[in-house]
């Protein structure tokens, strides 16, 4: 598509300065329009597990059992080695304009899990809207434990540094 437009002229008697210049224009439109953006469910859980993580009074994600096989995964070679797996403890759906999400949390013990879960949903929401230009419909959270000071952690030190 080839658009032509005028451009200005001038007001004098000169006929060089009074010619009409064609303007091509390319594409017609614009550059948001010119294509198809699509995002994996597992960048937006990736996105929401780190927002979710943020806040204060999150001990972990998961429940105890995938937690449990996450870090024999974790210590397995060529698995990611080490790393905490950031989408444990959350499904996406997602679709082309919006997403929901699911996440399973354990709290700390003496939070308020109301205002923890509160807190997670705002986080999670301004992340995904804003890093994937996507609309967060429901972010549901399941609490599935509370951490005690005195419990030990359930990944031990490794005993060869």
């Amino acid at each position: 598509m080839t658009d032509t437009t005028q451009t200005g002229v001038a007001a004098t008697d000169d006929p060089r300065e009074s010619r009409r210049t064609p303007v091509t224009k390319r594409g017609g439109g614009a550059a948001a329009s010119r294509g198809r953006t699509t995002i994996a469910d597992g960048v937006v859980e990736k996105i929401a597990g780190l927002a979710a993580r943020d806040v204060v009074g999150v001990h972990a994600m998961g429940s105890g059992l995938s937690r449990t096989f996450g870090a024999v995964r974790d210590r397995v070679p060529g698995t990611g080695g080490g790393k905490a797996n950031v989408t444990r403890g959350v499904k996406a759906e997602v679709g082309e304009v919006q997403t929901a999400l699911d996440l399973e949390i354990v709290v700390d013990y003496g939070v308020s899990i109301a205002d923890v879960a509160g807190d997670v949903r705002e986080n999670v929401i301004a992340a995904v809207e804003r890093m994937t230009g996507l609309e967060v419909v429901e972010v549901n959270i399941a609490v599935s434990d509370v951490k005690l000071p005195e419990e030990e952690e359930e990944e031990p030190e490794p005993r060869l540094q």
